[in-house]
């Protein structure tokens, strides 16, 4: 990657890191306008910021978060190498003469904090695949595909846009937005070839359709009854489930009002 592609990735990544954070400290300081004001900005900047890694750049189909976090544990060498170790020249695997089993010798055992289960070969042959999955170049896309990436990337504002219009109470926003995400997604399901990290995100996409179960208005009139009951019976009757269920019983009404869990 280029490095002024690399300064957009990192800045959209910084933007899905804080949006959240400014939203709720925006509506702390200056109320419903403040916040309605940051989030358009922040999701105009994101809209802005993806067209170019897709037009500009020709990024293909974006993931999130837009940098892939650190492994470090991946990253760690495969024989870390001791100065002793290294001049002593000690074989780093031991051969069963039986069972032929690969193991670990005592003299070459690392670090704790560097250690891992596998024997040395499988762990070579996981980072050499995952090397190559990273290395792999974005799939190209062709017109259809463009312009369905489009539609995810211009979503966000377009339902601000109806928020704008038809009021939080309407059906319209919640339909519009449903139907362009379920648009994006037939048309990028003719793809073939993709690579891992870009499948990934197309089922992560898939599953994000259930938040319409949780957007308002859906959620208000028929989720919130149902899923709340649910939680309910769960925790008084599942030992136990009691400790997760109650606290995100009393969660799910401060969630509803952040937009950015909801819809960003």
């Amino acid at each position: 990657q280029s490095l002024p592609q690399q300064k957009l990735l990192t800045w959209l990544s910084v933007l899905e890191c804080v949006e959240v954070f400014a939203e709720m400290g925006t509506a702390r300081v200056w109320g419903e306008l403040g916040r309605w004001t940051i989030i358009v900005l922040i999701q105009l900047a994101k809209a802005i910021l993806r067209l170019l890694l897709l037009l500009w750049y020709k990024a293909g189909i974006q993931t999130s978060p837009p940098i892939v976090p650190l492994n470090r544990e991946q990253q760690q060498p495969l024989h870390p190498q001791e100065p002793e170790d290294s001049c002593s020249g000690k074989a780093q695997t031991y051969v069963g003469r039986r069972s032929s089993r690969v193991v670990r010798s005592l003299q070459s055992t690392p670090a704790l904090q560097s250690r891992h289960w596998g024997s040395p070969q499988q762990r070579e042959e996981s980072q050499s695949r995952r090397a190559e999955e990273m290395k792999q170049p974005p799939t190209p896309l062709g017109l259809q595909e463009t312009i369905a990436e489009s539609l995810y990337i211009t979503r966000p504002l377009l339902h601000l846009l109806s928020l704008g219009v038809w009021g939080q109470r309407s059906w319209k926003p919640w339909l519009l937005s449903a139907v362009l995400d379920i648009s994006s997604l037939s048309l990028l399901s003719d793809l073939k070839d993709l690579n891992r990290r870009e499948r990934a995100e197309l089922r992560r996409r898939t599953l994000l359709l259930l938040y319409y179960l949780l957007r308002s208005p859906f959620y208000d009139r028929y989720s919130e009854g149902r899923i709340l009951l649910l939680l309910r019976l769960l925790a008084d009757y599942v030992p136990g489930v009691g400790f997760v269920t109650r606290p995100l019983m009393e969660y799910l009404p401060a969630w509803q009002k952040i937009y950015f869990y909801n819809w960003g």
